[in-house]
């Protein structure tokens, strides 16, 4: 009971938004995740214990951007800045949701979470303080690239949720940033909701500092013909976790996700997925990268869910992982579970390591051992890199990737 008590000090049960009192009430039952569930049974204890150990802060400090908007048409927000959102023009609007629509969406989302499975989301809403949480509502065509920051503070926790709901016949891309200072822990709960002919290119990425951890969670809800793209980076954190659920609730639409974490020295990062399909025509096509080095741990785990009610889905994942040290690991599990019978679907996992052949010939003509491997880095990230909306003028993702390994 630890956690909660720490949350009942941090945060008096007066001061409490009616949202965290339901979340703290289901935390009470399942105060820590259960160490023997599948999804969290190689979760490394230490670390995730450590993820704890901060004492929460609702505060905001001082935010330095990684990257200078050069683009005026770009729209960057931060959580926990207080905004009055309301950008509207002839081709789209953007307004912040109202108290009373977060709160219903919320309630409506914790009444489906399962408490082992969405602990993490019930955490961060238990300590999501008004301030922190953003909520949109964005309508129309030829909107601007959209950025949103979150980041932690050192030697603290902190605790960010951002609530998207994407408009009939939208069409946005949006790139979200999760920052760790050193010594700090975010917890960073995101919930996307894309309405009917609605399209969103999704980035994420996510890279810390010395000791810091992340906890982040993906929720998004597909309405028939709408396209959801992923393009996703988690890197330099000591212990970090992604979980990702989608939903297709009526069939009939499209997932993208294109992925990697990339671990070294003795870091832990896993990405968790889950993609459901609740009615015919449903399509995904998903990799998943890990790059594991030194004494690191990277995880990847995905579940497809085809109930007889999806028909025709066609469905793809593949794990594809790259181990460059006889004392890292790493652990993939790809998996279908499939009740209808007119489908097609496919999974697989590949473990390497740097083709040997491949460096051979590079170094034959001249090209150093250093150089050599990071041409076959560069091919590796590329494919996932590509995939994540960010601006080459402003943030060059593959360059930062080759300096850090």
């Amino acid at each position: 009971m630890e956690i909660i008590e720490k949350i009942k000090t941090n945060k008096s049960i007066d001061n409490q938004t009616e949202i965290q009192e339901i979340c703290l009430n289901k935390l009470q039952s399942i105060p820590i995740p259960n160490p023997k569930s599948e999804l969290w049974r190689l979760s490394n204890k230490s670390k995730f214990s450590n993820f704890l150990d901060y004492s929460f802060n609702e505060k905001n400090p001082e935010f330095d951007t990684p990257y200078p908007n050069t683009s005026p048409s770009t729209i960057r927000l931060l959580i926990g800045e207080n905004y009055q959102i309301k950008l509207i023009n002839k081709n789209y609007s953007i307004q912040q949701l109202s108290e009373d629509e977060l709160i219903k969406y919320m309630k409506e989302q914790i009444s489906c979470f399962d408490k082992n499975e969405n602990w993490s989301d019930l955490l961060n809403l238990s300590l999501s303080c008004k301030k922190n949480i953003l909520g949109l509502k964005i309508n129309g065509s030829k909107i601007p690239p959209i950025e949103i920051f979150s980041h932690a503070s050192s030697s603290s926790l902190n605790a960010k949720t951002l609530i998207i709901f994407l408009e009939k016949n939208c069409d946005v891309d949006l790139l979200q940033v999760n920052l760790g200072k050193e010594n700090s822990s975010l917890s960073q709960s995101t919930f996307f909701c894309l309405k009917e002919n609605s399209s969103v290119n999704h980035g994420v990425v996510s890279y810390g500092e010395n000791k810091s951890n992340l906890l982040n969670s993906l929720n998004v809800i597909q309405q028939k013909n709408s396209k959801y793209n992923l393009g996703s980076l988690h890197f330099k954190f000591n212990y970090a976790r992604f979980e990702i659920r989608i939903k297709q609730s009526e069939g009939n639409a499209k997932t993208n996700i294109k992925g990697m974490q990339i671990t070294k020295k003795d870091e832990q990062i896993s990405t968790y997925t889950k993609i459901g399909f609740h009615g015919p025509n449903g399509f995904l096509d998903q990799i998943n990268k890990s790059l594991a080095d030194d004494k690191s741990h990277a995880i990847f785990e995905g579940s497809i869910i085809v109930p007889k009610i999806a028909q025709k889905t066609d469905a793809s994942q593949l794990s594809r992982n790259l181990l460059l040290s006889d004392l890292a690991q790493i652990d993939t599990k790809p998996q279908l579970e499939i009740i209808a019978d007119d489908v097609k679907c496919k999974h697989g996992a590949t473990i390497s390591q740097l083709n040997e052949e491949e460096l051979f010939y590079m170094r034959t003509r001249g090209i150093t051992l250093e150089e050599a491997s990071k041409l076959q880095l560069s091919s590796y990230f590329q494919e996932i890199i590509s995939f994540i909306p960010v601006s080459k003028d402003r943030w060059d993702l593959l360059d930062k990737l080759l300096t850090e390994n």
